[in-house]
């Protein structure tokens, strides 16, 4: 365990860094392979104007493009804070082998961090969400689906 210790110690150092230089929320993470971090990130949001940019999400960009491979095979993710469903998700697309977390998800909405509405919002059909979406051009959009279906050099993922 003691070596879990360290790695989500840098994690929450990370998310420290963030809070003093103003970056975005008191989030970080770690992205490590073989007992060695490859990656690592901290919440910065609100100073790159960009809503993707949370920690995990700068970590796992800087491990793919480290590792050269959009899947982070035999890494292990630490981080901050419970994964947003966002950071869910692209944790689960880059499939490490596991993740380790210290606060939790009420813990950030303890702090206004609270991600529940998205949780919630997942759950309803599409024509009940908070933000209106219509689909449009579905039999010009689907070809591409079939080019991709019939195309024999892709790369699977």
């Amino acid at each position: 365990m003691e070596e879990h210790s360290k790695f989500i110690r840098r994690a929450i150092e990370l998310a420290r860094e963030g809070v003093k230089s103003n970056a975005g929320g008191p989030f970080g993470a770690v992205v490590v392979k073989n007992n060695v971090i490859i990656a690592e990130g901290h919440n910065s949001v609100t100073s790159v104007n960009d809503p993707t940019a949370h920690a995990e999400i700068v970590a796992i960009r800087k491990a793919c493009e480290k590792l050269g491979s959009f899947q982070l095979d035999d890494c292990t993710i630490y981080t901050s804070c419970e994964p947003c469903p966002m950071c869910l998700g692209a944790i689960y697309w880059a499939r490490p082998k596991n993740v380790f977390y210290a606060c939790t998800r009420e813990d950030a909405a303890e702090i206004d961090f609270d991600d529940q509405f998205i949780y919630n919002e997942i759950g309803k059909n599409i024509e009940d969400r908070q933000i209106k979406f219509t689909q449009i051009m579905q039999n010009e959009a689907i070809t591409v689906f079939k080019e991709w279906q019939s195309k024999t050099d892709k790369t699977e993922y």
